[in-house]
């Protein structure tokens, strides 16, 4: 007599689109801001078209580019503007601290809306720029990889967290499938001695990202956004192991300044921890260290 079975939640998959990535339309929320604009423009030519979804009008649109004026934390006209897309790299929400309401509103309602928009439309893939933010209160002495536990430095990071957490759910039950990608300093160079350990450019982004649009073996998987870094922080063996190979380094791209850390009223913990002086914010200034 055969035993059945129980049902694998993880074998239902929605569809992927194209498996040629030139012929993939995708959306870019918050395409219109430094790090949406840098990747936009590493990814021309290379997918069919751009939808950009933002607040903010992105000024002078490239071949095969649109824009669409949505709040992502409204749920029903941002799954109306997603119909006619292949996948969607989530970009939008909060770069930094703010009150807990304005967190919830945008950075967590509003990365719900983009996964619910996912389902809805049966899209089978989402790229989530997540942040080093959702792990910035380890030890700069540690290596963090990304089945590490979370430990997030902020209502941003923790935010990062909720919407790792929330892909991971909508992957076992719809089988969306997402591409976490914490992604370090995205500025045009490291300008100081932490984003030398956590420094991405864009065409290194760019290519996470693509990763993330077509890799067939992409569930609900999380790396990390750097380049070649040395005596980095963070284990970036699971992109590797994706195929990714960084084409910037870090090192050769710092300024002269690089050396020193941004300036913080508490030194003694902005520099033990990763997330710097995300860690600062709203500390009592006791220092404690959990792995001790």
């Amino acid at each position: 007599m055969t035993t059945q079975q129980p049902h694998d939640p993880r074998q239902r998959t929605a569809p992927d689109g194209p498996r040629d990535l030139s012929a993939k339309r995708i959306a870019i929320t918050g395409g219109s801001g430094r790090v949406g604009t840098a990747l936009r423009s590493a990814l021309a030519g290379q997918v069919a078209s751009i939808k950009i979804v933002d607040t903010v009008d992105p000024g002078p649109l490239g071949d095969n580019q649109t824009w669409e004026r949505v709040d992502i934390s409204d749920g029903e006209a941002l799954s109306a503007c997603m119909r006619d897309v292949d996948a969607i790299v989530h970009l939008a929400g909060y770069p930094n601290e703010r009150s807990i309401d304005d967190i919830l509103r945008v950075n967590v309602l509003g990365t719900h809306n983009v996964l619910e928009a996912a389902r809805r439309n049966n899209i089978g893939r989402v790229v989530f720029g997540s942040s080093n933010h959702a792990v910035g209160f380890y030890p700069r002495q540690t290596v963090v990889s990304d089945t590490d536990p979370m430990r997030p430095d902020s209502l941003y990071g923790l935010s990062k967290c909720w919407g790792e957490l929330e892909a991971g759910l909508y992957f076992d039950k719809f089988g969306i499938r997402t591409l976490n990608i914490r992604i370090g300093n995205a500025g045009d160079r490291p300008t100081d001695a932490r984003a030398l350990r956590i420094w991405v450019s864009a065409r290194d982004l760019a290519q996470l990202v693509k990763i993330g649009l077509d890799h067939p073996d992409i569930t609900c998987t999380t790396v990390y956004g750097i380049s070649e870094i040395e005596s980095g922080w963070l284990d970036n063996n699971t992109a590797i192991a994706l195929g990714y190979r960084p084409a910037d380094s870090a090192k050769a791209m710092a300024g002269p300044d690089n050396a020193q850390e941004r300036p913080s009223r508490m030194p003694h913990i902005a520099e033990f921890f990763q997330g710097g002086r995300f860690c600062v914010i709203e500390h009592d200034g006791t220092l404690r260290d959990r792995l001790k």
